[in-house]
């Protein structure tokens, strides 16, 4: 379909479906783009306390929450400490979970069933892995938790972030291509931020152009959604890089400029939703 016939979703989480860290500002790992620094803007309940804030969020007009936080010492995010407490949100509420898990494993199963999608960050090669994340995990590692969710019929959504590797633009088209393979309705495409307190702050910017040639290879191979997710450069590098994915046939793009926005109706039938771009 060309795509200017296709709707373009626009996902503004904001208010409406905050960002929630189970983990407080803590993480056991410190990698090299994100040092802990992405936690400090997640809302932050204690744990008795993140039932009555999904209630409050639904009273106020909120639709759901991103459950997510920094990793433990097993790698997971640890969300299956909280069992009791999504089960009470979701017999209590309508909202709907998204979550971000670590490395989970079959032990998991029982939680996961209270969430709506699972968002995991995805990665093709081997040698990023140990240089950004700085684990002992393999590809292999990432695919086996594909495997386990999809074989589960727990909907996930692998996040793919363009120029995790310092900068640099090679292992994005392996992991497109292997995700191929598995029954999965939307890929979440981010791009690195070179962001300050980082090992990563004086990296460069990817480029939008060669950015974009990722965003027409996942369009091109993956039959399912395209989505830009939250994570990518502001500014005058977001504005050209939001143009050429609308014109490349993204089926949804979050939080673009406003001036994106107006234009993007102009080319396309848009809907606005002020949701996780993965629901």
């Amino acid at each position: 379909m060309e795509a200017e016939k296709k709707k373009l979703k626009i996902y503004i989480p904001g208010i409406k479906f905050p960002s929630v860290s189970l983990t407080g500002s803590y993480c056991a790992l410190n990698c090299a783009h994100c040092g802990r620094h992405y936690l400090e803007g997640m809302k932050k309940p204690r744990k008795r306390e993140l039932v009555d804030f999904c209630l409050d969020l639904e009273r106020s007009g909120g639709l759901g929450c991103l459950l997510s936080g920094g990793m433990d010492s097993r790698l997971k995010v640890p969300i299956d400490k909280y069992a009791d407490e999504l089960r009470e949100i979701k017999r209590r509420t309508n909202l709907k979970l998204n979550a971000h898990v670590g490395f989970i494993d079959e032990s998991d199963l029982e939680w996961l069933k209270y969430v709506d999608v699972v968002s995991l960050d995805f990665v093709g090669d081997d040698d990023v892995i140990r240089r950004v994340y700085k684990i002992d995990k393999t590809v292999e590692d990432y695919l086996r938790i594909v495997e386990l969710l999809t074989e589960n019929e727990i909907r996930v959504a692998p996040h793919i972030t363009i120029g995790l590797d310092f900068g640099r633009i090679h292992w994005e088209y392996r992991a497109i291509d292997l995700l191929t393979q598995y029954p999965i309705d939307v890929l979440v495409l981010d791009v690195l931020i070179p962001t300050k307190g980082t090992e990563m702050e004086s990296v460069p910017k990817p480029g939008v152009e060669e950015s974009l040639k990722v965003v027409k290879y996942a369009r091109e191979r993956f039959d399912g959604e395209i989505s830009i997710g939250c994570m990518r450069p502001l500014g005058r590098w977001r504005l050209e890089f939001d143009r050429g994915a609308v014109l490349a046939g993204v089926d949804r793009l979050t939080n673009p400029p406003r001036k994106i926005i107006e234009w993007a109706k102009t080319v396309r039938e848009v809907e606005i939703i002020y949701e996780c771009c993965v629901m």
